[in-house]
This record gives structure tokens, C-alpha cells and sequence, in this order.
């Protein structure tokens, strides 16, 4: 308790108490979940000066902000499914009146990093377990251009410090973050901490993930009186956003088991490891009325069933976590639809973890999630992202796109990519309704996932027409 005060002490110090400004990615707090790019939520941001774009995906599981920078290896342009090709901006902060290398004897290059001596600057990297994915770099000090998120939009610099991504590998060359990678985690480095310490924004973000795949992104929001919350656990030495679940409820199964989890948006699907997985998993299957199906391809989820040609909706049991603290976080979509041969099929999305629990992107599907490192609390509020709650009475309904042709996700673009299984080296709502089952998930078209692609030039006033007609 006593460290817990005196986290929270620090954490408000760091903030100017009387600043409420919300601030968000200059050009609009919109977000978009790609699913051709690892299912993850991109947004627009700008750097330097002159400003260039870059989409970015957001990761509450890691702390650095990188962009492909002058780079050796990494990903220079984006074909779509219709075959047209996105050219990516690549950053330099020699092309950048504003960007300037870390230097070796900064406080910023601290013990975890070295000296690069060809560059004369602060070395990184940062080495995930998908799929022997990393980036490596130098540390560099730049603008990010943002805005106020209210009518008036006023334009806010702020200086930053960012990852020059020179070496890519893994899924950054072909599967996920492309364009780089916004790490919004607890280090003094990541880009929540630095507006903070610097009385730009309190020391708080939130994150909305709607479900027909558009998000917001607003810093220094703290959410309302009305949310729900639950602590973070702060004992790790490598501080995350990890919560502590008290009870599951699978439909008519009510199980009290305490298990702790990190909430992270750079995971498409959820992790968990026994015994909870099986407790989900299992109670989930001895309520469904469809047929097991087993997918041909190698696939992650292990609990598929399959629907009949004539099919119109799915009925599946309610899923509920119980938070430390009390609060209930009801999952709004606990399950993903396939292609199979001649129909459709739908899984179990929740993945057997081999070591932590990771509560994936999935499980925040209708939820704005209020990330509060003042208060070291998670908030949720029931959202679609467009300013109303849906209702929690049984009767809500999630689309599923029958009509989308794109292949189920790969196995390689489902791993966790979490800061606490990276390694820093130095480089050289509500209580269960009274039924059990859950809403009837009507299988009809999505149309926000199914559009064509017009631009292949990168410009911020019409981003949010087309950046999901490329890749969803």
C-alpha cells in the first residue's frame, strides 16, 4: 500500500493539476482496425518538421514509439487485396529541421542501452517473441504534431523522444505495424508519460474500440464518475497495465478463481493459461448447440463449431469477468467467424497462452477503456465510439461480415507482442443477465470492412475514407 501511495504521488506530480486538456493525433482521435495488418487498431500520426504521416499501431503493451527510419530493413509500401500499392513514408531525422539523435550521454540512454559509436547516438532495441520480430535503432528527439480534441482543434507540439527504426524484422516486414508502432506503456519514454511530465495532458489516456472496427484515441482523458474500475498491479519491476480477475462466468457457470492479466491492444486475441483458459473454454463448449468443426489449416483456437447452410444467427453463452474491486467486464465478442468449404463456421477467440495472461483487443471490442496512470486504475464504459452506449440487456446484436472473403487470420499474425515478453537490449458493465445465453449474433454484411481503394497518396483530411478500404 505504501508503494501504491507513493506511485500515485509521482504520477500526479508529474501532471499540472489544473490542465483538462484532451488531446488526441493531429487530423482526428480516429482509429481503425485493419485486419490484413495483424487485426490490430492503426491510427495517423505526424512527426517532424516538415511534417510526414505514418500509421502506426497502437500498444498498450509496449513503451517505445518507433517509426521505420532511414532503414536497412523494413517496409516500404502496402499492396491491397485489389492490388493497388500504398507507398510508406520513411523518417530521417537528418530530413527533419526538428529531429536531433539522443546522444550517448543523455539520461534517456540509461543503463538498458549502449553507445551506437558509427552514429554517435543512443542505441535500442527492442526484441518480441512474434515470430522473431524486432526493431532496432537509435533514439531520437522530434515534434509530434498533435491537436485539442474539442471544436477548436488547436494544434499542440510536442516534443517527444522516438525510435529510428533502421532494422526491422519478423511481422513488422509483412504482417503487423508496418509503419511503426505506438507504444503507449507505463516507461518515462512512451509518449502518455512524456505529455505528461510535461503538463500537456493529464497523466491518463483512454482507447475506444468499436464494434464495426472504428476506435478514438484521446490523451489525458480520465474517463467519468460512472465507470467502472479495477487497480493495477504494480509489483513487477517492469510496471504494465496487468489487472486481477476474481470470477468467470461462462453462461449458467459461475467458477471464483483469481488470476492477473495484462490488458493489451497490440494483441489481436485473448491469452490465457490454465486453469482459466479451461474454464472459459470448456464451459463455453457444454452450452453451444452447433457441431464441433475442425479447420483444415493450422489454427490457434481451439474451439470451433460449425454453422448450417441456412444458418441465420449464432446463440452463444454470456462471458463475464468479475474484476478485483467488483466490477463485472461483460465480453461483447467472444467469438470469430471463419470460412469453411461450402459455409461458415465460428470459433472460441481465446488462444491457450504457453506463460502470461493477455487480455487481447477482442475482449475490449465496445468498450471505451480508460488507461489512468494518475489514478493507477482501469476504467471501462460501455461505447460504440460514436458518443452512445449500447444497452446491456440481452437483446444487443454484434454483425458478423458473412459476406467478407477474407481468410480466417494466420497463426503468425495471432501472437502476443507485449513489452513484458520483449527483452530491451542494447543493440549494437453490468451483473450476468438472468439467461445465461448470451446476445444472437445475426450473421449479415459489415459494410464497414468491404470498400475500394481509390488514393495511393497518404493525406490526412480524407485518411478516414480509405485506410479501411486498403486493408480490413
Amino acid at each position: 500500500m505504501a508503494q501504491r501511495d507513493q506511485l500515485i504521488k509521482a504520477h500526479r506530480l508529474a501532471v499540472t493539476p489544473a490542465d483538462s486538456t484532451h488531446l488526441s493525433f493531429f487530423g482526428g482521435n480516429e482509429t481503425y482496425k485493419l485486419s490484413s495488418l495483424g487485426s490490430l487498431h492503426y491510427a495517423i500520426v505526424t512527426v517532424g518538421t516538415p511534417a510526414l504521416t505514418f500509421l502506426v499501431a497502437l500498444d498498450t503493451g509496449s513503451d517505445l514509439f518507433w517509426l521505420p527510419c532511414d532503414c536497412t530493413s523494413c517496409s516500404r509500401s502496402l499492396n491491397s487485396t485489389s492490388g493497388k500499392t500504398l507507398e510508406l513514408n520513411i523518417y530521417s531525422p537528418s530530413k527533419s529541421s526538428t529531429g536531433i539523435p539522443v546522444p550517448c550521454n543523455s539520461t534517456k540512454c540509461g543503463q538498458k542501452r549502449r553507445c551506437s559509436v558509427t552514429r554517435k547516438a543512443c542505441a535500442y532495441q527492442e526484441i518480441y517473441l512474434s515470430s522473431n520480430t524486432s526493431t532496432t535503432g537509435i533514439l531520437v528527439d522530434d515534434v509530434l504534431h498533435l491537436a485539442t480534441d474539442d471544436s477548436q482543434e488547436k494544434v499542440v507540439d510536442a516534443s517527444i523522444t522516438l525510435g529510428c527504426g533502421i532494422i526491422q524484422t519478423g511481422d513488422f516486414l509483412v504482417a503487423a505495424a508496418p509503419n511503426g508502432l505506438f507504444g503507449l506503456g507505463m516507461d518515462s519514454l512512451s509518449i502518455p508519460s512524456i505529455l505528461a511530465s510535461k503538463g500537456l495532458a493529464a497523466n491518463s489516456f483512454s482507447m475506444c474500440f468499436g464494434p464495426d472496427g472504428i476506435g478514438r484515441m484521446v490523451f489525458g482523458d480520465k474517463g467519468t464518475s460512472a465507470q467502472k474500475t479495477t487497480p493495477f498491479n504494480l509489483k513487477q519491476s517492469h510496471p504494465t497495465y496487468n489487472i486481477t480477475v476474481t470470477q468467470i462466468i461462462v453462461g449458467e457457470n459461475t467458477t471464483n478463481l483469481e488470476f492477473t492479466a495484462i490488458f493489451d491492444s497490440g494483441t489481436s486475441f485473448t491469452y490465457l493459461n490454465d486453469p482459466a483458459y479451461s474454464v472459459i473454454a470448456k464451459g463455453f463448449d457444454s452450452q453451444v448447440s452447433e457441431p464441433p468443426y475442425q479447420p483444415e489449416a493450422q489454427f490457434p483456437f481451439d474451439y470451433c463449431y460449425e454453422l448450417s447452410a441456412n444458418q441465420e444467427s449464432i446463440n452463444t453463452p454470456y462471458l463475464n469477468l468479475t474484476m478485483k474491486g467488483g466490477d463485472q467486464f461483460y465480453v461483447n465478442e467472444p467469438i470469430i467467424v471463419i470460412p469453411r468449404q461450402g459455409g461458415y463456421a465460428y470459433c472460441l477467440a481465446i488462444v491457450k497462452s504457453r506463460d502470461i495472461d493477455i487480455i487481447g483487443q477482442n475482449f475490449m471490442t465496445g468498450y471505451r477503456i480508460v488507461f489512468d496512470r494518475e489514478e493507477l486504475v482501469l476504467g471501462w464504459t460501455d461505447s460504440d465510439c460514436y458518443d452512445s452506449n449500447p444497452s446491456k440487456n440481452g437483446s444487443n446484436t454484434l454483425p458478423v461480415n458473412k459476406n467478407n472473403s477474407t481468410e480466417a487470420p494466420s497463426p503468425s499474425m495471432l501472437n502476443p507482442q507485449d513489452t513484458l515478453r520483449n527483452k530491451t537490449r542494447s543493440p549494437d458493465s453490468a451483473p450476468p443477465p438472468s439467461s445465461p445465453t448470451g446476445p444472437t449474433r445475426p450473421l449479415i454484411g459489415n459494410s464497414a470492412t468491404r470498400f475500394t481503394f481509390n488514393s495511393c497518396k497518404l493525406v490526412m483530411a480524407i485518411f478516414s475514407h480509405y485506410l479501411i478500404i486498403l486493408f480490413s
